[in-house]
């Protein structure tokens, strides 16, 4: 019906293309237009402005003769001001723009190794930006964004990165136990070391409590008892003790028969070899 009437419409974010006679005559603005088709004016068709996205998957192989498919997304469209060369000169953008993208990635990915390539995704993406800008804007067509979005190796060559990558946190995780457990025993040791030498301290402290404990008792008993000398007072106390580790022994109710020599010899025994070692031990003071 508007051809009928001779007035067209054009679309918001769209621009049509006029002709007389088959030659290119203007560009329609979007809005409502008088065309009197009588005179030879007529509609050769319309041209988006809107962004458009085209998704190009490229496959090719690495540096290291690993073949992976790249990804790339890019971001288009047709300018105002040049509809003309892009409705007139192009007849399929797409299949233009992917022949472009293929050319440049196929020209600089092999150039890579596989990590370089996951490592200079966004270098990847400037040269395939700059290639297709200056190609397709002498079409009238103005690239906004070039996009490398994905990298995809062989599935087998994905398990073997993803293995390596296992085993080497798996190694440093074994390192790092190690370096814990030498920690530890480090630690444990320097602690029993400590214990032993307190220990040590301790024991000799206990001894040199007992000597001079002894010696007081000998030297204070032979001063208030007239007659008897250091000897009978050290035998004493040798025999009361005796008897009462004896006495201590049996009446423990858990104690099981001890057999150990008992008589007046053993006594003397015994008293003679503490004796010796107390005096020993006085005369290294």
């Amino acid at each position: 019906m508007g051809n009928l009437f001779c007035c067209v419409q054009v679309d918001q974010s769209t621009v049509a293309i006029k002709e007389r006679f088959g030659k290119f005559e203007d560009v329609l603005e979007p809005g409502c237009h008088c065309l009197p088709w009588i005179l030879g004016h007529q509609l050769a068709g319309h041209l988006s402005l809107r962004l458009q996205q085209l998704d190009v998957r490229c496959e090719t192989k690495t540096k290291d003769n690993v073949f992976v498919n790249v990804v790339a997304s890019i971001q288009y469209r047709a300018l105002a001001d040049k509809a003309n060369d892009a409705f007139y000169k192009l007849s399929n953008t797409r299949t233009q723009i992917q022949a472009y993208v293929f050319d440049v990635i196929r020209a600089s990915v092999p150039k890579l190794n596989l990590d370089d390539a996951f490592e200079q995704k966004n270098e990847i993406a400037k040269a395939v930006e700059e290639e297709l800008e200056k190609a397709m804007s002498a079409y009238g067509y103005e690239i906004v964004q070039t996009l490398i979005v994905d990298i995809e190796p062989d599935e087998h060559v994905k398990r073997a990165m993803n293995e390596i990558n296992a085993a080497a946190r798996l190694r440093v995780a074994a390192n790092e136990k190690a370096e814990a457990e030498k920690i530890l025993q480090i630690k444990r040791a320097e602690g029993e070391a400590e214990s032993k030498y307190l220990s040590g301290l301790g024991i000799a402290r206990q001894r040199q409590a007992i000597v001079d404990g002894l010696r007081d008792s000998v030297l204070g008993f032979s001063i208030n008892v007239p007659g008897t000398t250091a000897k009978d007072v050290m035998d004493m106390v040798l025999v009361t003790q005796y008897f009462d580790t004896m006495k201590e022994i049996g009446a423990a109710s858990k104690s099981s028969a001890v057999f150990i020599p008992h008589g007046p010899g053993a006594v003397r025994d015994v008293a003679t070899q503490i004796r010796d070692g107390l005096l020993q031990a006085s005369a290294h003071q």
